[in-house]
């Protein structure tokens, strides 16, 4: 009976070091997705009102939870039942990532004005601000579904050839610590600029050491979330390439000669670019049907 209890832990163990050792490879293989979910998340949690920052990430956060609860349980069926939907899904998200890297580009090179969109509580309502705050939580849970989604599944494609309850214990991990570190990071960035203003007032010195972190808190903030955004973009494009070289043997084959980073961007950047002008002339057709009826 002693020994059988000590060949299960031993078991439990064996398990837990693989567990152990695929989630650090599919922390990898998700971590340029995870750049972009950064940025996207961190924009989407700014421009409130300052007392509201946190609350506001907090409902996305619960989203974001929400979402996981929902997507990896349909993720383990197909991995079980149906697992190359699970390549397929794989090859469409990262069509979708391309897109998406390949329009950040475009519209950095030819840009066009976009509705401002903070607010603050001197300019609407406090109705008004709550109305905004809600679409605001809604669009930001929506866009971390399809994010999550492509978390889920890169991960889940580095255990493939894995039992289930490896698959389940990998993957439910990446996408709680995923949870967890983007929006902790979200909030910490969000809440640099307040905490900048109060160092700056607690001081009265103009050149005092408390006051200079204060500004360089206060001016930081833009331009880290412009940085994420710019890394984030550039990471949407090498996790595309990399799924479509590991899983197109013809692309692998035929830039196997380049630096893996290389082949990587190119390939995400050729789909992308293709992508883009695929779904720029369906929107111009359709809009020239529109207008003419």
């Amino acid at each position: 009976m002693a020994s059988g209890f000590f060949a299960l832990l031993d078991d439990i163990a064996v398990l837990m070091d693989d567990v152990a050792a695929m989630s650090k490879i599919a922390t990898k293989k998700t971590a340029g997705i995870l750049g972009d979910d950064l940025a996207v998340n961190a924009e989407k949690a700014s421009g409130f009102v300052s007392s509201r920052e946190i609350p506001v990430l907090w409902a996305i956060t619960k989203g974001s939870f929400i979402n996981k609860l929902i997507i990896l349980p349909l993720a383990f069926l197909l991995s079980a039942f149906l697992p190359i939907a699970v390549t397929i899904i794989l090859i469409l998200g990262a069509i979708y990532l391309a897109y998406e890297g390949a329009e950040k580009i475009y519209e950095y090179v030819f840009p066009h004005d976009h509705p401002k969109a903070a607010l603050t509580s001197k300019e609407y309502t406090e109705e008004e601000i709550l109305a905004f705050e809600k679409d605001k939580i809604k669009s930001a849970i929506f866009t971390d579904f399809i994010l999550s989604v492509e978390i889920v599944i890169i991960a889940l494609g580095t255990v493939l050839e894995e039992n289930i309850t490896t698959q389940i214990l990998v993957v439910s991990f990446v996408a709680i610590i995923a949870t967890i570190g983007v929006y902790g990071i979200v909030a910490l960035i969000v809440r640099m600029d307040d905490l900048g203003y109060r160092l700056i007032k607690a001081s009265n010195n103009e050149k005092s050491f408390t006051k200079t972190i204060g500004q360089l808190l206060v001016k930081a903030l833009p331009l880290i979330i412009k940085g994420l955004a710019i890394v984030g973009t550039i990471a949407l494009l090498l996790v595309a390439g990399g799924i479509f070289l590991h899983n197109i043997e013809y692309l692998h084959d035929l830039l196997h000669g380049l630096p893996s980073i290389v082949a990587e961007f190119l390939v995400g950047l050729a789909v992308g670019i293709i992508t883009l002008v695929v779904i720029k002339a369906i929107k111009k057709v359709f809009f020239n049907r529109k207008t003419n009826k």
